[in-house]
């Protein structure tokens, strides 16, 4: 490589974010220097993590993580502005931390979220990196919106799911954006049933919102696609409609990001990878980040070679 100094853009996904773990593991086995993090949601916790020297350990919890701890740590608080309050999972992060503000960090970070009363999207780049990443990943809906600063903030990824913008200015020899909204040949949904977080979560946020009649069955809600006896589509129920249309939000929002500020290096996780909220599946979802840096790093080593040869 001609330089080995990177900044990186790490987008949102939820449980898909694991993989920019990997991808960081594969930079760092081939001794590429972070110099520069922006994040999204969970690119914003992975992100804070890894510029305070602490994402190992949280790798090392992530891969413990089973379906029933994480629906104890999902906190449900049904009369709040979201089904989660996701403190039990931030009081996890922060033992990891400690307490460190993101000015004292060796890496320079931006955590982005969303101004809910502006409707403008937030760099936040002082104050403790707990409470930025708090503010950035709470997703509508489902975990309840940060005040920080005055501001009501919630998901970094309403406005700004893959920020380029922020390592724009970075002194770097690369710029890798890593999008968790990448899809592949044959579909872009995990194949199978819902899991049992994601069910449970179904369930919750029935309980809680406004947008269904309350006399609607179950098995009604189920059946928010229109299917026919000639075409075979998911069933989909209200959460995961709901989770659906963010992503399909997202995926746009993030290649308008990638127009305006084109990085050197792409590396999509495909949609497929898993789904949003399968947070117990870290070690494989790890496993495909790492697969697909490398993918792409060794195809970018290679025709540097060429281009150096020629």
């Amino acid at each position: 490589m001609a330089g080995k100094r990177v900044a990186l853009a790490l987008g949102s996904g939820g449980a898909r974010g694991y993989a920019h773990i990997g991808v960081i593991d594969e930079l760092h086995a081939r001794g590429f220097e972070i110099v520069g993090i922006a994040g999204s949601s969970m690119g914003a916790l992975v992100g804070g993590l890894e510029a305070a020297g602490k994402l190992d350990d949280f790798a090392e919890w992530a891969r413990s993580l089973t379906q029933r701890a994480i629906l104890r740590l999902l906190d449900p608080k049904i009369t709040a502005a979201g089904v989660l309050r996701a403190e039990k999972i931030l009081d996890a992060v922060r033992d990891i931390l400690g307490e460190v503000t993101i000015q004292e960090l060796p890496i320079p970070y931006t955590a982005v979220s969303t101004d809910l009363l502006s409707g403008k999207s937030v760099w936040v780049q002082r104050g403790p990196v707990d409470a930025a990443i708090r503010a950035s990943i709470a997703i509508p809906g489902v975990i309840v919106p940060h005040v920080l600063d005055g501001r009501l903030l919630a998901d970094g990824g309403i406005l700004d799911p893959l920020p380029m913008a922020p390592i724009s200015a970075v002194n770097a020899d690369l710029t890798i954006a890593v999008s968790l909204s990448g899809s592949e040949a044959g579909g872009d949904e995990p194949d199978g049933e819902p899991n049992a977080t994601t069910e449970w979560l179904g369930r919750m946020w029935r309980s809680t919102t406004a947008l269904f009649d309350t006399g609607q069955s179950e098995e009604s809600e189920d059946k928010l696609v229109d299917a026919t006896k000639e075409v075979s589509v998911p069933r989909l129920g209200s959460f995961e409609v709901m989770n659906r249309t963010i992503d399909i939000a997202q995926a746009a929002l993030a290649r308008h990001t990638l127009a305006a500020y084109p990085p050197d290096v792409l590396i999509e996780v495909p949609r497929t990878a898993c789904r949003s909220l399968e947070f117990h599946r870290a070690a494989e979802v790890i496993d495909v980040g790492r697969e697909l840096a490398a993918a792409v790093l060794d195809g970018l080593e290679k025709s540097q070679t060429v281009s150096e040869k020629a």
